[in-house]
Parts: structure tokens; C-alpha cells; sequence
């Protein structure tokens, strides 16, 4: 007969090391799910390097840039994104990629390691790391806009 402890040891054997966060951007969420594998990073199931459009490419790219891919190299990162246009949808994938590498180094590496890389990441984009909370304001009445109202005319 198996051992309670020998059971959890053999689930704890199987479970991977991996980490799942967020990116947010307007309305466009991006969810990373970042385990352990051999620098793989794909987004909606593509490779990011054909993410669209082009001149927006290098936006998706700067966490690697600035952390080297060697920090890639040991984990792999796939991205869901849903919501918001294509500009909003590209901050909300670099910020997720940003947020998980710190996430994962925290959970499974060391606090020095997270605490570099949230360091280098902040001095360089702080939206990197950190959500923009602005949001459209509500259309209202008696305008054309949120703000803007309609012309007055007195006759």
C-alpha cells in the first residue's frame, strides 16, 4: 500500500513551474503563462516575431531587448490577448511578458535575480510593469462628446 507522502511527493513531481499574469491596456488583456521550457514565446499561438503590425514589432520585443535573451532562454512564454485594438493589444502583451519574467524569477529563481530585472525594466518604461489606468470617459448629454458641447445661439 502507497503512503500519503509518497502520493504528494509524485503529484508535487509533476506539477510544472509555472506562473500566469496579466497585461493590461484600455480594454485589451493579455494573460502570460510563463513555465519552464527552452525560450519559446508565442502569442495567440504564432511566434512573436510576426506579430502585427510591423512598425509596433519592436514595442512586443523591448522586454527582451533590455533583459537579453539569454534570461529567455530557460523559460517558455505563451500569450493570450482578446479586447482593444491592435496598439492597445501590443502594450498589453509586452506588459504581461514584462510582469511574468519578474513573476517567475520571484516564484522559482531568487529575489536579487527579480529584483534586477524589475529595476532595469522600471528605469526604462514603468508602464513596462505597471497598468495605465485611464480609461474613455462616458459620452454625455447636451454634447457631440464627453466634453465637448453643442453650439449656443442666442436667436
Amino acid at each position: 500500500e502507497i503512503s500519503d507522502a509518497a502520493v504528494m511527493a509524485e503529484t508535487k513531481e509533476k506539477r510544472v513551474d509555472s506562473v500566469q499574469v496579466f497585461g493590461r491596456k484600455k480594454t485589451a488583456i493579455a494573460v502570460a503563462y510563463c513555465k519552464r521550457g527552452k525560450g519559446l514565446i508565442k502569442v495567440n499561438g504564432q511566434p512573436i516575431e510576426y506579430v502585427k503590425p510591423e512598425g509596433l514589432r519592436d514595442k512586443v520585443l523591448e522586454p527582451i531587448y533590455l533583459l537579453g535573451y539569454p534570461r529567455f532562454e530557460g523559460v517558455d512564454i505563451r500569450v493570450r490577448v482578446r479586447g482593444g485594438g491592435y496598439t492597445a493589444q501590443i502594450y498589453a502583451i509586452r506588459q504581461a511578458i514584462a510582469k511574468s519574467i519578474v513573476a517567475f524569477n520571484q516564484k522559482y529563481v531568487d529575489e536579487a535575480t527579480k529584483t534586477e530585472i524589475k529595476d532595469i525594466l522600471m528605469s526604462f518604461d514603468r508602464s513596462l510593469l505597471v497598468a495605465d489606468p485611464r480609461r474613455c470617459e462616458p459620452k454625455k448629454f447636451g454634447g457631440r462628446s464627453a466634453r465637448a458641447r453643442f453650439q449656443k445661439s442666442y436667436r
